[in-house]
């Protein structure tokens, strides 16, 4: 199963957008599965439903932190990597879906919802696009770090003087 497909299948289970991208990366960092669905609990509907940024970016940025952030405050170079990756992964997710924030995606217009969350029903998923988005979110994510590793795997050209 791949990660895309891991991710959608854990939202038809129930878990929310962000906490769906992230299990379904749960091999590639060490974090218990309770403690990663608690940690990504709160960014669902676009960050508790505010609808700001979409839960399955946040969940590709907190994986992305997990398995490639920094724990030095001070390592400046470390730092601004990650953050040219963050925007890398943002770019490629707006390019395929228009967005990153969660209102533009599911084209609503009111700011934040109230904090009851929908129930799941059928007509809950068919009118959502949540479903292909996380896909989407997990494929890009998935891509990202396969390029990342074959990058790092490749030997450094030195030039010659």
């Amino acid at each position: 199963m791949t990660k895309k497909e891991k991710a959608m299948s854990l939202f038809l289970e129930g878990y929310n957008c962000s906490q769906s991208v992230v299990l379904a990366f749960s091999d590639c960092y060490e974090m218990d599965p309770e403690t990663a669905v608690r940690f990504a609990s709160a960014f669902g509907g676009g960050m508790g439903r505010l609808r700001e940024v979409c839960g399955s970016v946040s969940g590709m940025f907190m994986v992305l932190g997990l398995v490639r952030g920094y724990s030095d405050p001070k390592d400046r170079e470390a730092k601004t990597q990650l953050y040219r990756d963050v925007q890398e992964l943002a770019r490629r997710f707006e390019e395929q879906n228009g967005a990153i924030v969660c209102r533009e995606l599911l084209g609503l217009s009111n700011r934040k919802d109230e904090p009851v969350p929908e129930e799941r029903s059928a007509d809950y998923y068919r009118k959502r696009p949540c479903k292909e988005l996380i896909g989407c979110a997990a494929e890009i994510l998935e891509q990202f770090l396969k390029e990342r590793a074959e990058d790092s795997a490749r030997p450094v050209e030195r030039k010659q003087s």
